[in-house]
């Protein structure tokens, strides 16, 4: 006799797809999942290893959180163009929950970074650093452009890219360097949002790969034109050549409650 036609307890079915025989009596009294035979001496629930396949099927759709009625629907209709259907269904809505839980984890480990900088860093010091390209979303700002506007414009951008909370995403403000060079340290021209895992597309501002000025600032916003002028006064004693932006981003907005504990991150393109 092949061993494969041999009849299961109920107990033994259990365990080899480990789970417990509760779930098994349960889904043969609710139809969903009967066993292959009951043991005329005693009653007891028999099952073969040929239906294993398809209480594996159940437990996939159950562990992909398939109701139960969709799977009895799926179930009393069994066929692979139902069931290439529904697993296509749950592998979009998988993707989804992927997608979400690798911007999370982008987000925990940004934070996770700006925490050990704060630890670690010396707000005096002036550094280079190498940067991969980044792919932001940007809005358009100027001098009367209020807060209550500039928070509309944020809001209305996270809608466009459906993400929900704010967390989600990396938020900053951008200056020209022309503008720096020239004095006008108040003539911030646009917001950043950077989302993870974006992929490029038209309209997204190109936060160019290669080296980068970096420095910190601490305090409340009127001392930062006096940054400014000692990261140009850094950059002219070392020939270094400042391009395009300068990326500010605050790195401890979720440790402080006072605005002069607030440390912006200024990150500028450089060459030379």
């Amino acid at each position: 006799m092949n061993k494969k036609d041999t009849f299961l307890t109920i107990g033994q079915f259990a365990a080899m797809h480990g789970i417990n025989k509760k779930t098994l009596m349960w889904y043969d009294e609710i139809g969903l999942f009967k066993p292959a035979a009951i043991n005329p001496e005693n009653g007891y629930r028999c099952y073969n290893y040929h239906q294993s396949p398809i209480l594996e099927t159940i437990l996939l759709l159950r562990e992909l959180d398939v109701s139960i009625n969709e799977i009895q629907d799926f179930m009393k209709n069994r066929s692979a163009s139902s069931l290439k259907c529904l697993l296509e269904e749950k592998i979009a809505c998988l993707d989804r929950q992927i997608t979400h839980l690798q911007a999370v984890r982008t987000t925990l480990c940004t934070h996770h970074q700006n925490m050990d900088t704060l630890l670690t860093m010396d707000l005096s010091e002036i550094s280079i650093v190498e940067k991969a390209e980044h792919f932001l979303v940007t809005v358009d700002i100027d001098r009367n452009t209020s807060f209550e506007q500039e928070v509309e414009l944020i809001t209305a951008e996270t809608e466009k890219y459906q993400l929900g909370r704010l967390h989600k995403a990396s938020y900053g403000s951008m200056i020209s360097v022309t503008d720096l060079q020239n004095s006008n340290f108040d003539n911030y021209t646009k917001l950043f949002i950077e989302i993870p895992f974006l992929p490029y597309h038209a309209g997204l501002h190109i936060m160019p790969k290669g080296k980068y000025l970096r420095a910190f600032y601490k305090g409340e916003w009127d001392g930062i034109p006096k940054r400014y002028q000692e990261i140009l006064g850094y950059a002219r004693e070392h020939k270094l050549i400042l391009h395009g932006f300068s990326y500010e981003m605050g790195i401890n907005e979720n440790v402080i409650d006072r605005i002069e504990d607030y440390i912006v991150q200024i990150e500028i393109p450089v060459t030379g």
